[in-house]
């Protein structure tokens, strides 16, 4: 899969709207690698989500999701809710994982007229940014509470504001 795709995969933890790896996490309490097979699993090349190659599996997404259309049939929000997905973050350098349980979020993706997306997120979400995004990546960041982002028509974050505690995975895991 391109990293593009591996993008929304990521992001789509949350609907396919935001894109952001919406996983409810709890950092405290990492929990030992399921046994079960993922229901998705991705790379991405060091320099990307973090200064190492980074792999992703999430397993047993309950998330309720809502599509809203306007009067003419096109969707213009999205609406996700309940427990996402378990995730486990591996260092492909080092070996080193972590696999965090979902808690639990909401999030409430608007498509704007031009084409870009206003997503707003409450609860534990895990957001991946590239080097291209706003703040520039790599990074791989548990935000606990509020976070606001957009998505421009190319695909690039801007971190708009956020409440609350932040987790560094990539510092997690090491160099």
């Amino acid at each position: 899969m391109p990293v593009k795709e591996n993008r929304r995969a990521t992001h789509l933890v949350h609907p396919a709207a935001a894109l952001a790896l919406a996983s409810a996490l709890a950092v405290a309490t990492a929990a030992p690698a399921s046994a079960a097979a993922p229901d998705f699993a991705f790379e991405l090349p060091a320099g990307t989500a973090c200064t190492f190659p980074l792999r992703v599996e999430g397993t047993g997404d309950k998330r309720i999701m809502k599509q809203f259309t306007d009067q003419n049939g096109n969707v213009v929000r999205l609406l996700a809710a309940g427990k996402g997905f378990d995730l486990t973050f591996t260092n492909l350098s080092s070996g080193e994982s972590t696999t965090l349980p979902s808690n639990g979020s909401v999030q409430l993706t608007t498509i704007n007229a031009d084409g870009t997306q206003t997503v707003q997120n409450t609860g534990h979400n895990v957001v991946i940014l590239f080097p291209t995004d706003v703040p520039a990546g790599p990074s791989t960041t548990l935000y606990t509470g509020q976070l606001v982002y957009t998505v421009d028509a190319s695909g690039v974050f801007t971190v708009v504001s956020s409440s609350g505690p932040t987790t560094d995975i990539c510092a997690l895991l090491g160099p």
